[in-house]
C-alpha cells in the first residue's frame, strides 16, 4: 500500500482519513467562512437567506458503475443539486456530501469521485465544506447545497401569470436519449451518452433569469412537460406549448431516435 492509502480499500483507510481527502488542499470559496474540521461548517449569507436542497443517487437506479466512472458520477452529483438552486434564481456557494459504500471499495474509487465532485463545484465558484461516509452495500450518494440569493426575492413556481412566455435555458432530451442508447447497447453517439452520465446545467442562466425579471422558474430534469405541469399547479394557470418552438430539439435527436427505434419527441418533451 502505497503512504497515500491510493491503493487501499475503504475499510482499510478509515472513515476520518477518507473524509480528509475528500477535503484536503482544496480551494473553498470566500463563503466558506469555517470548513472542515471542527463540528459544523460555517457559509456565509450575504443577505441572511440562504436557498437549500438536497438530493440522493443510490447505485444502479441512478447510475450504473458500468457506464458511469466514479468521476462521472461525483459531477453528476453536484450539477443536479446545482440546478435546483438555479432555478430558485440563487447561486451555488457550498456542498455537503455523504457518502456511503462497501468497504471493500478502492479508496482510487472514491478519489475519482471526490474529483469529480470538486471539478464540477469549481465550474461555478462553490467548494465543498463537509461531508461524512457510511458503509452500506452499494454507493450512495447524498449532496446538500446553499445557495446565496446575492439580494433578490426567490424566484418560485407559483409565479407564472397569464400571458407569460415559457423559456428553455439548455438543451432537452439530451439525457433521456443516451439513457436509451445506453440501454440498447448502441455504440456511437458519444455526446448523447456522456449527457447523460453528466448533465450540464447552463450555470448562471437561473441568476441572469432572476435578474431579468422572471416570474417562476423551474429545473426541467424530470421532464419538460411533468415539470411545467408543477409550475402550472402551482399558479393556477394552463400551459400551451409550441412544437415548432421545440423543433432544434427534436431533430438533433432525430439519428439517435432512428437508431432505438423512439420518437425523439417522447425525449424532448419528456426527458
Amino acid at each position: 500500500m502505497g503512504d497515500d492509502g491510493s491503493n487501499s480499500t475503504l475499510q482499510q483507510l478509515g472513515e476520518f482519513a477518507v473524509i480528509d481527502r475528500l477535503v484536503r488542499g482544496r480551494r473553498q470559496p470566500a463563503e466558506v467562512v469555517v470548513g472542515p474540521g471542527d463540528d459544523a461548517a460555517v457559509i456565509q449569507a450575504r443577505d441572511g437567506r440562504t436557498a437549500v436542497s438536497t438530493d440522493m443517487l443510490v447505485q444502479d437506479r441512478h447510475f450504473r458503475l458500468d457506464w458511469s466512472s466514479p468521476h462521472d458520477v461525483g459531477r453528476k452529483a453536484i450539477a443536479q443539486n446545482a440546478a435546483d438552486i438555479e432555478a430558485m434564481g440563487a447561486r451555488s456557494t457550498a456542498f455537503v456530501v455523504a457518502f456511503g459504500a462497501p468497504g471493500d471499495t478502492p479508496t482510487a474509487a472514491v478519489d475519482g469521485l471526490v474529483g469529480g465532485m470538486w471539478d464540477e463545484a469549481h465550474r461555478i465558484g462553490a467548494g465543498i465544506a463537509g461531508g461524512d461516509l457510511v458503509s452500506c452495500p452499494q454507493w450512495v450518494v447524498s449532496v446538500t447545497v446553499l445557495g446565496d440569493l446575492d439580494g433578490r426575492a426567490p424566484v418560485l413556481r407559483s409565479g407564472a401569470k397569464a400571458g407569460s412566455v415559457i423559456a428553455v435555458a439548455g438543451e432537452l432530451g439530451r439525457s433521456a436519449a443516451g439513457l436509451a442508447l445506453f440501454g440498447k447497447g448502441i455504440e456511437g453517439f458519444d455526446s448523447l451518452r456522456r449527457r447523460h452520465l453528466v448533465p450540464q446545467p447552463p450555470y448562471g442562466q437561473g441568476v441572469a433569469a432572476a435578474a431579468g425579471g422572471a416570474q417562476a422558474m423551474i429545473d426541467v430534469s424530470d421532464g419538460l412537460v411533468a415539470d411545467l405541469r408543477h409550475v402550472a399547479e402551482a399558479s393556477e394557470v394552463a400551459m400551451d406549448l409550441s412544437t415548432a418552438a421545440l423543433a432544434a430539439d427534436h431533430d438533433a435527436l432525430t439519428a439517435a431516435g432512428n437508431a432505438v427505434g423512439a420518437d425523439p419527441w417522447s425525449w424532448v418533451l419528456g426527458g
